[in-house]
């Protein structure tokens, strides 16, 4: 009885040690030679992103704002020609016919035709085409900073799915080893309970806690599931191996965020640039209480009958001036209405103001909130793989259950769990901060991304932008 018992501890202390090594393993889900950084994730996003593709689309329409704003000052020219048979009966009526004795009737077949060409240049349009410029380019400019929030947006939606990604496989590895560990701890219960040592309870317990840790993997690995399937959306393609990215370092004090936010955040800009336009509007408005002067030019050459070389050909030139003098309240109407669009695209640009300093402020305290959970729970971590360690050499004298053992492994996986959680919230929310406090998003540069993305990305924005471009000006 005795040998058998110091069997049985032999192999308690080799289910331990078996244990040790596997609770102590580094959290590496996937190996780091060749693995994928942040940059290089946010460069294919960046290039590839459909979202982001129609918007540069969109962008490149709106392009075309300024070039239809400056026809309003450009001559147009039009040209018109008409030809073909007219057949004339005269029934006794022509004056020949009555000379000759009347009652005679005469037809005649001819083919007229003219050829005309018209230009018309606007001299004065009311300031029209002036305020429509303006407009226009406003429009063109709040445009390109939608673009520009619209980048921010997918940039940050990839990195949240590569942080998923990282986060969900560090949790699966860590439930899969808790699987094996109490699979281990299973087996040296159902063993000591063969010797006499524990009861049937403290088997129970152990097949119980494995049963939970399988339910637990198959929780985690549904969510890497899903993560997985939005980094595909997001970025482009598959994750492979991920390097896990740093932390950034915090601007110097909240207040200058703020700051900065709220005076150059693409989405304040965007309302900024939107107000703008619809002040201009209102003199696009205004401008049809005003004359307007225009200059036609004219030269036309017609014939009676095509058949014969008889032709007149008239050349006109004109002054031409237009007094509105009632447009049944429509413009003013029309006046009033584009005033008071104006006052509210100002009002807007306070309520942009406010959410962006909202977010920025949110994203602030949850990274410092977050750094300093990231502390608490490696402390954790630490306490708890001591605990442990002390809980399974007091189980081997006796003075600890088996529950006490699979109560202390638990809490471990729950520390851990919990830093792999608060580390991904920490760099979600610096990037969020970084989205908002800056106009390029610090370190996702539009640039730098364009430099970072692989070749069929470059060529496919090159494509694209061929017949327009979204960071320069718009073709006249």
């Amino acid at each position: 009885m005795k040998s058998g018992w110091m069997e049985q501890n032999c192999r308690s202390r080799r289910f331990l040690l078996f244990a040790a090594v596997m609770t102590a393993a580094v959290l590496i889900a996937v190996p780091t030679t060749s693995a994928e950084t942040l940059n290089e994730a946010l460069a294919s996003a960046y290039s590839g992103n459909p979202t982001l593709r129609a918007q540069r689309a969109n962008q490149r329409a709106t392009d075309e704002l300024v070039p239809q704003a400056l026809a309003g000052w450009r001559p147009t020219v039009t040209a018109q020609a008409f030809s073909g048979v007219e057949h004339v009966d005269s029934h006794g009526i022509a004056s020949q016919t009555v000379a000759a004795g009347g009652g005679a009737n005469v037809s005649k077949t001819t083919i007229p035709g003219q050829v005309q060409i018209t230009l018309s240049q606007p001299i004065f349009s009311g300031f029209g085409p002036h305020y429509s410029l303006k407009s226009g380019e406003a429009n063109v400019e709040a445009s390109r900073q939608n673009l520009l929030a619209v980048e921010q947006d997918i940039l940050f939606q990839a990195t949240q799915a590569f942080m998923n990604v990282i986060r969900d496989r560090q949790i699966l590895t860590l439930r899969q080893r808790n699987v094996v560990v109490l699979r281990e701890q299973l087996k040296a219960a159902q063993e000591r309970f063969n010797v006499g040592e524990v009861t049937r309870t403290d088997v129970a317990q152990a097949q119980a806690r494995l049963a939970l840790s399988h339910s637990e993997v198959a929780t985690a690995q549904a969510a890497l599931a899903a993560s997985v399937a939005n980094f595909v959306q997001v970025i482009g393609h598959a994750p492979g191996s991920l390097k896990y990215p740093k932390l950034a370092k915090l601007p110097p004090n909240l207040d200058g965020a703020v700051a900065t936010a709220e005076r150059i955040n693409p989405q304040v800009l965007a309302a900024a640039f939107v107000a703008e336009a619809a002040q201009n509007d209102i003199g696009v408005a205004r401008a049809g209480l005003l004359p307007s002067v225009s200059l036609q030019a004219s030269a036309s050459e017609a014939s009676p009958d095509l058949q014969e070389k008889a032709h007149d050909e008239t050349y006109s030139l004109f002054g031409v001036l237009t007094i509105p003098l009632y447009e049944a309240g429509s413009v003013y109407s029309a006046v009033r209405q584009a005033k008071q669009i104006a006052s509210q695209r100002r009002i807007e640009i306070i309520e942009v103001q406010r959410v962006v300093r909202e977010t920025v402020v949110t994203a602030w305290n949850t990274l410092v909130s977050a750094r300093q959970v990231i502390v608490s729970a490696k402390a954790q971590v630490s306490a708890n793989e001591l605990a442990l360690e002390g809980v399974k050499q007091e189980y081997l004298v006796g003075s600890r259950t088996t529950l006490d053992v699979l109560d202390a492994e638990q809490e471990l996986l729950l520390s851990r769990e919990i830093a792999s959680y608060q580390k991904h919230d920490g760099n979600i929310a610096e990037s969020t901060h970084r989205v908002h406090q800056t106009p390029h998003g610090s370190s996702m540069t539009s640039t730098n991304l364009r430099h970072d993305s692989p070749p069929g990305g470059n060529a496919r924005l090159d494509e694209e932008e061929r017949h327009g471009t979204t960071g320069g000006r718009p073709g006249s």
